[in-house]
């Protein structure tokens, strides 16, 4: 039980984590773009892609693993219709985060190599509108996913 209470808890705060640096990342960009900053979007981007690398990604391996872990040491086959919901979900949200890691990498090198007192190229803010869409997906799938890991909902599939 100790085994398992630990794991959990190792579980929650990996989740945890990939949310709050999810949200904490968007946010801070999104407010560095709309200040018109170059200095900020330049310093905001580079941090963006170092918390990817030093939250995110490591948080994005642990979830899976402790994941299906825990539900063998509870006894919930994969297909168990909100374990497999929420599967499912966690595969769409990384497949707008992996874009999006390239994007925040393209959006930082374009950041980086504009000087400060140039505008950035209209390809930085296409960039920058295809991140923020590609995140409410993401935002909104994990959402859900906190809610079928709460709740764990029977479905009649």
């Amino acid at each position: 039980m100790a085994d398992y209470l630990l794991l959990k808890t190792v579980h929650i705060l990996s989740s945890t984590l990939l949310f709050g640096t999810g949200l904490g990342t968007a946010f801070h960009s999104w407010m560095a773009n709309r200040s018109g900053n170059a200095g900020a979007r330049r310093v905001v981007n580079r941090n963006v892609v170092l918390a990817d690398w030093l939250f995110t990604t490591p948080a994005v391996i642990v979830q899976p693993v402790t994941g299906v872990w825990l539900a063998q040491l509870a006894g919930f086959p994969l297909t168990t219709g909100w374990l497999a919901a929420s599967i499912a979900l966690y595969l769409i949200v990384g497949a707008c985060w992996l874009p999006v890691v390239g994007i925040q990498i393209r959006m930082r090198r374009i950041a980086d190599a504009t000087p400060a007192e140039m505008p950035l190229p209209a390809h930085y803010f296409q960039l920058s509108r295809m991140w923020f869409l590609l995140g409410w997906p993401a935002f909104i799938g994990v959402i859900v996913i906190f809610w079928l890991m709460v709740t764990k909902p029977e479905f009649g599939w």
